[in-house]
């Protein structure tokens, strides 16, 4: 960011959380879902969801990284649950799905990038937010294949020094949906298996929130009986 920016010394300040992240929050990071784009992984990564989402009796964010799994996911999910599940893209503006969503206190909000920042909705609406896969940019951007390409001229190394971070930068955010005040409690479900696979899990796993981690679903459901 400091590159970007053209900052070659500049003030920094770190802030720790005011958040218990220990005892407000746990992340699950499961191993079994590899592939989540063919078709059979797709069917893996809804009845995940599912059974995520009964567990926290709706309440919850679903946060997808494109737009094709939305369509193919949060149509299978308002068909199977119980309670509203509200569609980015079919249940009308952003401002509308969220003011139904923190009025219908055991909704179920599905959307993509818009809905990964700039959202707050404490208390008793929101309990779990899942994340289909690490979000990073979409390799056919124009703007970001010159970002690589001359990082690369520039002897960096574009996947460690851009987008990497940037990934990480925006997970954080959707992450950051979840605890919004010191009374706040629920799961983070990241279901992209390559974190415990890729050498680059372990950077973006010590980059969440200092809640405990654990791949055991078994853990959820203790969470949540709690």
């Amino acid at each position: 960011a400091r590159r970007r920016l053209g900052l070659d010394a500049p003030r920094e300040a770190f802030h720790a959380s005011p958040f218990d992240y220990e005892h407000q929050a746990l992340i699950y990071i499961p191993k079994h879902l590899s592939d989540t784009r063919s078709p059979a992984g797709i069917m893996r990564l809804t009845d995940e969801m599912e059974a995520l989402i009964r567990l926290a009796r709706g309440r919850a964010f679903v946060l997808f990284t494109a737009w094709e799994t939305l369509r193919q996911v949060a149509g299978e999910l308002r068909e199977r649950l119980p309670w509203n599940v509200l569609i980015q893209g079919e249940s009308g503006s952003r401002d509308a799905i969220l003011e139904t969503f923190r009025e219908d206190t055991h909704s179920v909000l599905c959307g993509t990038r818009s809905f990964w920042e700039g959202v707050d909705v404490p208390g008793e609406s929101l309990s779990l937010v899942i994340i289909d896969r690490v979000p990073f940019a979409p390799p056919n951007d124009p703007l970001l294949a010159a970002r690589l390409r001359r990082c690369e001229e520039q002897g960096g190394r574009p996947f460690t020094d851009i987008q990497l971070p940037e990934a990480i930068a925006t997970l954080r955010q959707g992450v950051g949906r979840l605890i919004r005040n010191e009374h706040d409690r629920g799961v983070i479900a990241l279901l992209d298996s390559r974190l415990h696979q890729r050498s680059y899990g372990r950077e973006i796993v010590r980059n969440l929130p200092p809640a405990r981690i654990t791949p055991h679903f078994s853990d959820v459901e203790a969470f949540f009986a709690q």
